[in-house]
């Protein structure tokens, strides 16, 4: 599922070609059309690359700070946010890493890579177009409803991109990022989207060896993401903050995770990984899904629409199946991994691989495997720095989000749901208008409920 290109077959430039004044005149053609991000970039003596930032939350500043942290002449130059406090506050933490709980200890020195006056500071609906003209390289972390429309803004502007997942809370958006995708591999952008655990030495030795058959024909997986759930953010300490009520939208905007048209549910923001993980070891994505799934626990005002848990059977080409949990409730047994049976053995957990009787084929032993979330950093920009077109990660991206999206529209109806009823859905999530007065799609009842999903009667295709 994850397709990589090769630099060598596509070929490569190095970036003091670009810079050499003589030269610029002679290749600008090539450059143009094989890496257009370079043809507008470094015609000057300076070989800086120059990002910005988009989606100034935790996720956001933490991939900021990553890519700061790599070995090549990186510099933020700009960033936007809905909302300007929390441009501010990512750039008070990236500018102070020792006092941040985002950026982490690679993050030391990164103070000289920033420059992100005032000017070049953009909230709102709409910051993201102010950002995207004065930068090399894109990231893109805003929550996961916007990821359609600013990937398909990043590529027409030929930019190269990292995004976080997942790349889509619709089956439109889906269909949108796999357009684009497609756009970014004819214009030879690079591409990673934040499955870090393709990034991740112990997730890539254990799948290589799965893949090379140590435990046979993989017949079953399970796979987990059940914790004690994520942060709530409460109306009424926004609205005493602000000396106001929120409208509608601003609040939903605030706490994004509860609301389907921006998280996607659980199942889809955090799930993703190990759904992502079941993919890349059957090299293929399920072509059914029927489950289960509610709200026991997490059912307040501030909890919005999503459910607290969901419990997924996915069914892939060859018949075999993938057993998924996610949870979000307190108290409860945690458990966040992979696992794999095969014809010929067992896999587990990530590392660790057995025969069927047992014995110990693989395990894997290094405590010191660099951070996967620097790791696709380091790789991306790397490529950047060389001219290499290498990384092409928004269709597997697309395919991962589309199999969670049809695990959530199988636990809300209650239903079986196919491949190509979930991708052809024409069910749209997202607003009519984005603004601070327009109204979400989904709205509260006079008490400050939010209708939730009935298996047997919500329509999801």
């Amino acid at each position: 599922m994850e397709e990589k290109t090769n630099g060598q077959e596509s070929g490569t430039l190095s970036r003091r070609d670009f810079v050499k004044g003589g030269t610029a005149a002679v290749v600008g053609s090539f450059v143009a059309s094989q890496f257009p991000m370079a043809a507008s970039a470094y015609y000057g003596v300076d070989d800086t690359i120059k990002v910005g930032l988009i989606g100034c939350g935790g996720r956001g500043t933490g991939a900021a700070a990553q890519a700061l942290a790599t070995g090549e002449n990186v510099k933020l130059v700009a960033m936007a946010d809905a909302f300007a406090d929390r441009i501010e506050e990512s750039y008070n933490n990236l500018a102070n890493p020792e006092h941040s709980d985002y950026t982490g200890k690679n993050a030391e020195g990164i103070q000289d890579r920033i420059d992100v006056p005032p000017e070049r500071r953009f909230d709102g609906f709409d910051g993201y177009k102010e950002v995207i003209p004065l930068v090399d390289v894109v990231i893109l972390t805003t929550p996961p409803g916007f990821r359609p429309m600013h990937f398909e803004a990043a590529v027409e502007a030929n930019k190269q991109i990292f995004m976080e997942k997942p790349v889509a809370t619709d089956a439109p958006g889906i269909r949108q990022v796999l357009k684009t995708a497609e756009k970014a591999r004819q214009k030879k952008l690079n591409v990673v989207v934040g499955l870090q655990r393709h990034y991740q030495t112990i997730y890539r030795e254990w799948v290589e060896r799965i893949h090379d058959g140590a435990i046979g024909d993989v017949i079953l997986g399970r796979v987990y993401w059940n914790s004690g759930g994520v942060w709530v953010r409460d109306r009424a300490q926004y609205e005493q903050k602000a000396g106001r009520k929120l409208t509608e939208m601003e609040y939903q905007m605030r706490n994004w995770y509860y609301f389907n048209w921006l998280c996607g549910d659980h199942i889809v923001e955090q799930h993703i990984h190990n759904i992502d993980v079941a993919n890349w070891v059957k090299q293929g994505h399920p072509m059914k899904a029927q489950g289960q799934g509610g709200r026991l626990v997490r059912t307040g005002k501030d909890h919005g629409e999503i459910y607290d848990h969901h419990f997924v059977e996915f069914e892939y080409e060859d018949g075999s199946r993938v057993l998924s949990q996610c949870r979000h409730q307190p108290g409860c047994l945690n458990r966040v991994s992979e696992a794999f049976h095969g014809t010929a053995g067992t896999a587990p957990k990530p590392g660790e691989l057995y025969t069927a009787s047992g014995h110990a084929i693989y395990k894997h032993r290094d405590k010191n495997d660099p951070n996967p979330y620097q790791v696709e950093h380091d790789e991306l920009f790397a490529a950047i720095a060389a001219g290499e077109y290498k990384y092409a990660d928004a269709k597997n991206g697309a395919v991962a989000t589309m199999s969670a999206i049809m695990g959530r529209m199988a636990t809300y109806s209650g239903k079986e749901v196919s491949w190509d009823e979930a991708l052809n859905s024409n069910v749209n999530l997202m607003p009519e208008r984005y603004a601070w007065d327009a109204n979400p799609p989904v709205m509260p009842d006079a008490e400050g409920y939010y209708p939730i999903p009935m298996p047997g009667d919500s329509a999801v295709i």
